[in-house]
């Protein structure tokens, strides 16, 4: 289509994926008041709002709908609990674009926020015994689990998922920082510091006992100084990290130690997406 492309927050939570897209032209924008009438616009990773939408059509944008199909998972599950006349919980945090645009997909007033378990102690639901609750896509396993059993212990009929909101990519990376923990003396994790799953993976990989956990944009923001000494380093990424910064990570390690490099694979992922239909048939 050629540039610009105008994009609808980052498309993903990646510094690296951000500036090469910058660089090929695409201008991202948080309004959607920013857009030249009938211009292209992709949204996020993350989702948008129906208000982002309803504004998107009034200004004649064509759009391309690049939310994370998991993330659409959690927005069909939201509607289909409210048609049925539950008011929603969304386990998520406060101002991620994802939490926005889940949260968008119903009037206001329809989906309540919590991000501890001292939030579900005042929580005050319009009916306590017609609640259903969801969760972001990039949140800490163990964290939701905690939360979700407050919810449970308050709310004995609230309606959970059928199947568990987190993303799989997500879910896999934790359980794989927590296997490897008990083997390394440090973790460093490739991503960007607005990127919430990334995040998460520095938190796991403290909680499961490693004492130096660093998260890194790419090789270049290694701490040296901090890893010297350790003779087995853990390595894993946010799930928006493409691998040249991962295999660039591990080229730096080969040239510095001659380090040798051991997979860990705690479990086979199989899952793709299509890429958008408008672009398919281009």
């Amino acid at each position: 289509y050629g540039s610009p492309v105008y994009v609808k927050h980052e498309v993903v939570h990646n510094k690296f994926v951000v500036e090469d897209l910058k660089r090929r032209g695409a201008i991202f924008i948080e309004e959607i008041d920013e857009i030249p009438d009938g211009s292209l616009v992709i949204f996020s990773a993350h989702g948008v709002s129906q208000a982002v939408r309803k504004k998107a059509q009034e200004n004649r944008l064509k759009t391309f709908d690049a939310t994370c199909p998991l993330v659409t998972k959690v927005h069909i599950e939201a509607k289909r609990y409210s048609n049925s006349g539950y008011q929603l919980v969304m386990i998520g945090h406060k101002n991620h674009p994802e939490t926005i645009g889940t949260m968008g997909q119903l009037p206001p007033g329809e989906v309540l926020l919590v991000e501890t378990v001292d939030d579900v102690l005042v929580l005050e639901p319009k009916n306590s015994e017609k609640l259903a609750f969801i969760t972001q896509t990039t949140l800490s396993v163990d964290d939701t689990l905690d939360i979700a059993k407050a919810l449970k212990q308050r709310f004995p009929n609230i309606v959970e998922p059928h199947k568990e909101d987190i993303c799989y990519a997500t879910t896999n990376r934790q359980n794989a920082v927590k296997s490897i923990s008990p083997m390394i003396e440090g973790l460093l994790v490739v991503g960007s510091s607005n990127s919430s799953n990334s995040k998460r993976l520095v938190e796991v990989g403290k909680k499961a006992g490693c004492e130096y956990a660093q998260l890194i944009d790419s090789a270049r923001d290694i701490d040296w100084r901090a890893i010297s000494g350790s003779k087995v380093i853990g390595l894993t990424a946010g799930a928006s990290a493409p691998d040249i910064l991962i295999n660039g990570v591990i080229e730096e390690f080969k040239q510095k130690f001659n380090a040798e490099v051991e997979f860990v694979e705690v479990t086979t992922e199989n899952v793709y997406f299509k890429i958008p239909r408008e672009i398919r048939v281009k």
